[in-house]
């Protein structure tokens, strides 16, 4: 995607992916900078790793603790496109007017946070569901919302899960059956929510993805960034 990106653009650059492992995050990215690297974009479960590595923050990374992209500079700048990302894809999907539209995002975790900046940083009527009921009191507190409640009319789901998170019974279940709209965040053989739902019209996270990459890619070159590499 980002080598199409960079055809797209004309730019004589590379773009690698390379594995590091929980815990490694701090090293390898001292190690690619040292070896030329003008950026980088982090997954799970390096975000927050990334993010206490990066010297500087834009307001998405400060308010979700977590970096999907880093720029090499003199200094390490961190950024959070998830978010932005999220928005595409609500937006392609048909959710064009954002503001005032009741999304439910499903989980905590550093997509999650990025994601709730995102729409509440637009006017959306955002409430937050976790596995542990505590943590979502906890994140709905952080960004001003309200942690889920079976009677909210709902306008959209994003899911921000693990593959084959489980709800087991209940009216949530029921909700996700019938939201308007559902993004799964993951993607390809990651994106099991369509089917623990038995829902075949639920989107999955490749526009998310894609939007995400592009702002990601805007960065790169706006530091006037030849090539990159993934972590």
């Amino acid at each position: 995607m980002y080598r199409a990106l960079l055809a797209e653009a004309g730019l004589d650059g590379s773009y690698e992916a390379v594995l590091v492992r929980g815990g490694g995050a701090a090293r390898a990215i001292e190690d690619f900078r040292a070896r030329g690297y003008t950026g980088l974009n982090v997954t799970t479960p390096l975000k927050e790793e990334a993010f206490l590595c990066a010297q500087t923050h834009d307001a998405a990374a400060s308010a979700s603790g977590a970096v999907n992209t880093l720029l090499l500079g003199a200094r390490i700048a961190g950024y959070n496109t998830d978010g932005i990302g999220a928005l595409g894809a609500l937006r392609e999907a048909g959710l064009t007017e954002l503001a005032l539209a009741r999304v439910l995002v499903l989980g905590t975790g550093p997509t999650a946070r990025a994601v709730i900046f995102a729409l509440v940083s637009v006017g959306a009527l955002v409430s937050v569901w976790s596995r542990t009921r505590e943590r979502a009191v906890q994140v709905a507190r952080r960004f001003g919302i309200e942690p889920w409640a079976a009677e909210l009319r709902l306008n959209a789901v994003v899911a921000a899960l693990p593959p084959n998170a489980r709800f087991g019974a209940g009216p949530l279940v029921d909700v996700l059956r019938l939201a308007p709209l559902v993004v799964d965040a993951n993607y390809r053989p990651r994106a099991t929510l369509a089917a623990i739902l038995a829902r075949s019209d639920i989107r999955d996270g490749t526009s998310m993805l894609q939007a995400g990459a592009r702002a990601s890619f805007a960065l790169f070159r706006g530091a006037g960034s030849p090539g990159a590499g993934s972590a």
